[in-house]
């Protein structure tokens, strides 16, 4: 089972959207898992982590855990080529460093270089920007290649970015 998870925030409330789905190419047979948490922390630049970390925690504490192969998360793993971890590592860190993360990015992080690969989709002349912990990066990235959709994003990640701004 793979999750992917978004977090969109409006009026100090935060709405997390998790999709639960079993292949790399799925594009429709998926569960969603959705809460909405209030009073939620202020963005701090470089810290994002901060205020999205409570609420992909809260939603995860509903979902059984057990057959996870990977969880991908809207943003990086790492900030910088010295590996300080962006939301994906604090996940994996909260996790017990037992399911891989991967993180994907849709505007680059210039404080790092190594650690991360861009990924060109469809026809788009912007890429995507992966990173991973837990699974090595190629992988990561073969796997967000993989998934279904001839577009910059991939289908169930467009599908999880709509579902998280429906309110």
């Amino acid at each position: 089972m793979i999750l992917a998870f978004d977090t969109y925030y409006f009026d100090n409330k935060a709405k997390t959207v998790c999709l639960e789905f079993n292949n790399w190419n799925e594009d429709k047979n998926f569960k969603i898992h959705s809460e909405i948490i209030d009073n939620v922390s202020e963005y701090i630049p470089g810290e994002f982590y901060r205020r999205e970390l409570p609420c992909i925690i809260s939603l995860l504490n509903q979902i059984d855990l057990e057959n996870i192969e990977a969880i991908v998360v809207d943003g990086f793993v790492y900030l910088d080529d010295e590996k300080k971890y962006g939301l994906g590592g604090h996940l994996y860190e909260k996790l017990n460093k037992q399911i891989p993360i991967i993180g994907v990015a849709k505007t680059n992080f210039a404080s790092i270089e190594k650690n991360k690969k861009p990924l060109f989709r469809g026809d788009s002349i912007k890429p995507l920007f992966i990173t991973s912990i837990g699974i090595d990066l190629q992988d990561a990235f073969q796997k967000i290649e993989s998934m279904a959709g001839e577009f910059r994003m991939p289908t169930l990640l467009k599908e999880l970015d709509r579902l998280t701004k429906e309110l």
